[in-house]
């Protein structure tokens, strides 16, 4: 009996022992997270019908890489993504370039998949416009997006489960003006512009002049860009606030053409009067406030005179805004250079100075629109500025806030043009 009362104690620590190093020879034990840097190409360059690829890397990236792997994702709509948390989605579904609302699943191994899509009411109706899927996300449970079925109200989601959960009625809002007006052939509450702030849905206004083709996008009726105010707490519609004197508020892409700076300033792009520009500009709504600030605004013409171009994207950081410009009077249609030619150049402007000094970046290739994608991103503490031209260089720059320059992150060679860069945890 003394015998098995030594024994045992033993065998315990032995065990112990065992089940310990057992433990160390794991690296990501079951139920822990593990990060995944995750980068989306464009395959063609400059345009085509945004097939691409999405891949996920177990570090972050160095020197030339190749983004179209086993693992990879391959298929439509890889001109962008919007991410929220550990979630990225898209706005066109990878198999059939149809709007929506797509979630990519990333694996722990590396691979990547099509996860669940939220699809128009009416697959037919999202046909005829653009921006059906059009969203922002409030948290893991609660977002909100456009649907053409529906023009005049704001669709509710939940991002974690992918279910339309409601939708919130701003058919009253849009018809405070407008209404009998022979010239307008389309109306819509958050077809391009949908943001979230203190509580507040910002979501534009469409009034819209076509009957056919791009409809609610650089075609308004009025000089002025309209948006509705909601209070989500209440989910009842408060005020329309308005932009003056400029014209189609963001565009229906993965770039939602808005950013919060660090304090909370709300910066909002408006294209201007046409594609190609005129009378763009950048506004500004105060971290506590619901109007447009009407002591600041940045105007291209600030830029150039000529007010031939536009601003297409924004970053904000700690007051100082970045964002590319076009070097070029733009022109459009088949041989037109604002999507096809090495144009967009990177500019920053501290949001302070009251002379609007328009600095140029140092160090980025002069390249191609972005389109979709994001011009810049955060990783890691990084500002990167994406760096993508017709066909040289192509990768992500690193931005450092002093010299008000940028030096080569990591580029791609294989793959396509880079599109979104971003790091997630997953399960």
């Amino acid at each position: 009996m003394k015998r098995h009362h030594i024994l045992l104690p033993i065998l315990m620590l032995f065990s112990a022992l065992t089940f310990t190093a057992c433990n160390n020879d794991d690296p990501t034990p079951v139920g822990e997270s593990t990060d995944k840097y995750v980068l989306i190409t464009l395959a063609d360059r400059v345009s085509g019908s945004k097939a691409g690829f999405i891949s996920a890397f177990d570090e972050y990236p160095t020197g030339p890489i190749s983004n179209a792997t086993a693992g990879s994702l391959e298929g439509q709509g890889m001109g962008g993504w919007r991410t929220y948390g550990n979630m990225i989605f898209k706005m066109f579904r990878t198999s059939d370039y149809a709007t929506g609302i797509e979630k990519i699943k990333v694996n722990r191994d590396g691979s990547v998949e099509s996860g669940q899509f939220i699809a128009s009411k009416n697959p037919a109706e999202a046909a005829k416009y653009f921006g059906t899927g059009n969203f922002v996300i409030e948290n893991e449970t609660s977002g909100y997006y456009w649907d053409a079925a529906e023009p005049t109200k704001i669709q509710r989601f939940n991002p974690t489960t992918m279910v339309n959960t409601g939708s919130i009625d701003l058919t009253a809002a849009v018809n405070e003006r407008g209404v009998g007006e022979d010239g307008i052939k389309f109306r819509a509450a958050g077809q391009k512009l949908l943001a979230i702030k203190g509580g507040k849905l910002f979501a534009n206004l469409t009034y819209a002049k076509s009957e056919s083709g791009q409809v609610g996008f650089f075609d308004d009726y009025y000089p002025d860009v309209y948006i509705a105010v909601v209070d989500l707490a209440s989910a009842e519609y408060e005020k329309t606030i308005k932009i003056e004197d400029t014209g189609s508020l963001a565009y229906i892409n993965e770039n939602h053409m808005y950013d919060f700076d660090t304090n909370g300033d709300l910066y909002l792009v408006a294209q201007g009067r046409s594609a190609l520009g005129g009378k763009s500009k950048i506004v500004r709504i105060k971290a506590n406030a619901t109007d447009i600030d009407p002591t600041w605004e940045l105007k291209f013409s600030d830029f150039r005179a000529a007010d031939n171009g536009k601003f297409a994207n924004v970053f904000a950081k700690n007051g100082r805004l970045i964002f590319t410009l076009n070097t070029e009077t733009l022109t459009g249609g088949g041989s037109g250079n604002i999507n096809t030619a090495d144009i967009w150049e990177f500019y920053s402007l501290d949001v302070n100075d009251a002379s609007k000094t328009f600095k140029k970046i140092n160090g980025v290739p002069v390249g191609t629109n972005p389109g979709a994608a994001l011009a810049a991103v955060e990783v890691n503490g990084k500002v990167l500025l994406r760096g993508a031209t017709k066909s040289g260089p192509n990768g992500y720059y690193e931005y450092d806030h002093a010299t008000n320059s940028a030096e080569l992150s990591f580029s791609v060679d294989v793959g396509g043009a880079v599109s979104g860069f971003t790091k997630i945890e997953v399960e």
